[in-house]
């Protein structure tokens, strides 16, 4: 292997999204030597998930961060709304969480990370290296030992006793280390934008509107942030049809005024996610372990992603701090992780699964929309079971809790 440098940590993490971060926050906070690296020079990039749900408020209180963490500018959304038949309904509500923090705050993605980072950096065991792209694992005997990272300034290599994929669900480290990736489900194309947000629109459509028969609404305090939810394959048919066609179709489900749409001047105002769910059969192999987004991808319903990626975070730290730190990681506390966090994955995504259409014969019918998926119909008609929709979203199957230092 021809590289000029080469770095020696305990840990070493590829990805400086939620996960990463968290996780590289929590593991300098225990005591271990940790490097996060991140291919890209900052954290600016539209459209990531910025869901904060009360389960991560509730790390954040439990490492005494949430008040000056709640200063930076975001919205709350006490319960998230749907329309149903013409009337709007409540679909999750946070009001009876057993939580300090009963609502969602929309933050940037990108002030979450800068403020994770700025705590992260006040240790000086961790480090993070920006503009760093992951090149390969470096594999020695059966275990994976480290990365090779692309700089500016060349090739290093970082050797380390762990290696943690974070980098997303298109994951380099996931594909290097030869992990095997299960698909779940029909993928589907979540055509985002922004729409300006204006006295008079409905406040009944406040926070994080539920599908309007495909529509998502977030209030971003001056804008709509808008996602169009539309089968995979399908955004170059309309972008074929001209923009024109396309806000009508946007317009004929949109409570925001039919004129607003005329803000979307051209598709460089439409960014597309293509939206998949899959996990890994299994997260870990020697000197290697992946969690969030590499390790299980999710659905934006409910937003819930970033959120599954914290908890992820917590255990792991939990699970690993001590051993890495003594320096007697075993595969057992490895495989120990994915059993913590398997079950709440698995639950998680079979949710999203049978949430994401009512019926096989809707996704066959690309003329017209059947309306909103059955367990909508269902809270529409047994309000209390927003009540167990909003504990789903806001804290999980599992919820994780910081162990104290």
């Amino acid at each position: 292997m021809d590289h000029q440098d080469e770095l020696q940590t305990t840990c070493v993490i590829a990805g400086a999204g939620p996960a990463g971060l968290m996780l590289g926050f929590l593991l300098a906070r225990a005591g271990v030597d940790v490097v996060v690296v991140e291919k890209h020079a900052d954290f600016l990039r539209d459209f990531r998930g910025d869901t904060i749900h009360p389960s991560t408020l509730e790390v954040m209180h439990e490492l005494g961060l949430a008040e000056e963490f709640l200063a930076l500018p975001h919205t709350r959304a006490p319960k998230l709304s749907a329309e149903v038949g013409g009337r709007n309904i409540t679909i999750a509500d946070f009001s009876r969480l057993p939580v300090r923090h009963r609502f969602i705050a929309f933050m940037p993605q990108w002030d979450f990370l800068n403020f994770l980072a700025r705590k992260a950096a006040q240790y000086p065991n961790f480090r993070l290296i920006m503009s760093a792209r992951v090149v390969d694992v470096i594999v020695e005997g059966d275990r994976v030992g480290g990365l090779q990272i692309e700089t500016e300034a060349g090739l290093t290599a970082i050797r380390a006793r762990l290696v943690v994929g974070a980098d997303g669900r298109s994951s380099v480290v996931r594909q290097k280390a030869g992990l095997e990736v299960e698909n779940l489900g029909m993928p589907s194309e979540v055509l985002w934008m922004k729409l300006s947000r204006q006295p008079g629109d409905p406040v009944e459509v406040m926070g994080h509107a539920g599908p309007r028969q495909g529509l998502v609404l977030i209030d971003r305090g001056d804008y709509w942030q808008c996602g169009y939810v539309v089968r995979k394959g399908t955004f170059s048919e309309i972008k074929r049809g001209g923009i024109e066609p396309f806000r009508q179709m946007v317009r004929d489900v949109s409570p925001l005024p039919p004129d607003r749409m005329e803000e979307l001047r051209s598709f460089d105002d439409v960014s597309l996610l293509t939206v998949r769910i899959d996990r890994l059969k299994k997260w870990w192999r020697p000197g290697l372990l992946c969690i969030g987004d590499a390790a299980h991808a999710m659905s934006p319903i409910g937003g819930v992603g970033v959120n599954l990626a914290i908890q992820d975070a917590v255990a792991t730290a939990n699970i690993l701090g001590r051993p890495l730190r003594e320096g007697r990681l075993t595969d057992g506390d490895l495989a120990m992780v994915e059993k913590r966090r398997g079950f709440p994955t698995r639950a998680t995504q079979k949710l999203q699964v049978m949430m994401r259409s009512s019926r096989r014969k809707d996704q066959d019918d690309s003329q017209k929309r059947r309306g909103p998926p059955a367990f909508i119909r269902g809270i529409a008609r047994w309000p209390v079971l927003s009540h167990l929709a909003g504990r789903l979203i806001g804290l999980g199957f599992r919820m994780e809790h910081v162990r104290p230092r």
